[in-house]
């Protein structure tokens, strides 16, 4: 089973979100033993998203979560571990989950720029894609929830 991990705030699940899962399945490799891919999302805390977007989400974790779990793309979804840095926290659960691949989104580069440098500290082998945005004028959660 090929395991595709991506993380988010996922602050009102829309349409570019649901595109955002199908495009980060499309990366798990279908022909592996079991024929399975593995969409593992991690919904970031309350805390950390008000770190790193300077401003609290619509919606608290619980049910940002709940919403998440509740999409048929999606195989698990947990929260990510509360923190001081809005990523330090996603290292951790990278090693626990051990991903074959990690899909960031198209507005991810904070994430991103140091994501590369901590799997090699990891030992970890993780491809890391950036997906395409779809539709980001309409569905981007700060222009939905303004």
């Amino acid at each position: 089973m090929t395991k595709v991990l991506v993380f988010g705030t996922f602050d009102g699940l829309h349409e570019g979100h649901l595109d955002f899962f199908k495009q980060a399945r499309e990366f798990g490799d279908p022909s592996t033993s079991s024929g399975q891919v593995c969409l593992v999302v991690v919904v970031g805390r309350d805390s950390s998203v008000a770190k790193l977007k300077k401003r609290p989400p619509r919606y608290n974790e619980q049910e940002r979560l709940k919403k998440v779990q509740e999409c048929n793309l999606v195989d698990e979804a947990l929260l990510g571990e509360e923190n001081h840095s809005p990523y330090s926290d996603s290292y951790n659960l990278i090693k626990e989950i051990n991903p074959d691949v990690i899909c960031l989104g198209y507005d991810q580069s904070e994430f991103l720029k140091k994501l590369r440098e901590e799997l090699k500290k990891m030992n970890l082998k993780a491809e890391v894609k950036v997906l395409k945005p779809h539709k980001p004028e309409i569905y981007k959660s700060s222009v939905l929830n303004n």
